[in-house]
C-alpha cells in the first residue's frame, strides 16, 4: 500500500517515469548505493522524526548524520526520531522505503543542505525495493517541501 501511495503521488505529478524497481533489497543507503551503482552520499535518506506531537520528515544524503545541535536551533527541541515500529502509523510508510512521496497529511518535509553536493540523488519510492532518480531541482519540484534546513554535521 506504501509503494502505491508513493507511486500514485509520483504519476499525480509527472514523475513516475523515474521511478527505479530493484530486485536488490533496498532498505539502507548501502544496499540501495550497491543496487543501484552510485555512492552512497547520492542516496537521499529519509529520517523521521517527531518535532512536538508532529511527523517530520528530513531528507539528507546517505553519509550524513544529524547535529543535535543545528537540528535543536532548527526546531527548537530536541531531535528525536520515531521508533522504528510507529513509523509507518505516523508518515505512511514503513522503514526501508520512508519516503517524501504519498506521505500521510500534516507530515511536514525538510530537505537537508547536504543533498547540494549531488546533481542526482535517489530517496526512495515507498519501499524496500524502490529509489526515484531526481536532479536537485525536480526533488524540490517532488516532494512537497517545506524549507531547506542545515541539520547535519559537517562531513
Amino acid at each position: 500500500m506504501s509503494r502505491e501511495r508513493a507511486e500514485a503521488d509520483l504519476a499525480a505529478k509527472g514523475f513516475l517515469d523515474h521511478v527505479i524497481r530493484l530486485e536488490a533489497l533496498t532498505a539502507t543507503v548501502q544496499e540501495a548505493a550497491d543496487a543501484l551503482g552510485v555512492e552512497p552520499g547520492a542516496i537521499a535518506k529519509t529520517l523521521s522524526f517527531l518535532v512536538g506531537d508532529e511527523p517530520v520528515l528530513i531528507l539528507a544524503e546517505g553519509s550524513a548524520k544529524i547535529d543535535n545541535h543545528k537540528f535543536k536551533e532548527q526546531f527548537h527541541t530536541k531531535a528525536k526520531m520515531i521508533h522504528p515500529d510507529e513509523v509507518e502509523q505516523y508518515v505512511g510508510h514503513a522503514p526501508g522505503g520512508v519516503c517524501p512521496f504519498g506521505v500521510k497529511e500534516g507530515v511536514k518535509v525538510y530537505l537537508d543542505e547536504s543533498l547540494k553536493a549531488y546533481d542526482t540523488v535517489y530517496p526512495a519510492a515507498g519501499d524496500d525495493h524502490s529509489a526515484v532518480k531526481l536532479t536537485i531541482p525536480e526533488l524540490e519540484q517532488v516532494s512537497g517541501f517545506t524549507s531547506w534546513v542545515d541539520v547535519c554535521k559537517e562531513q
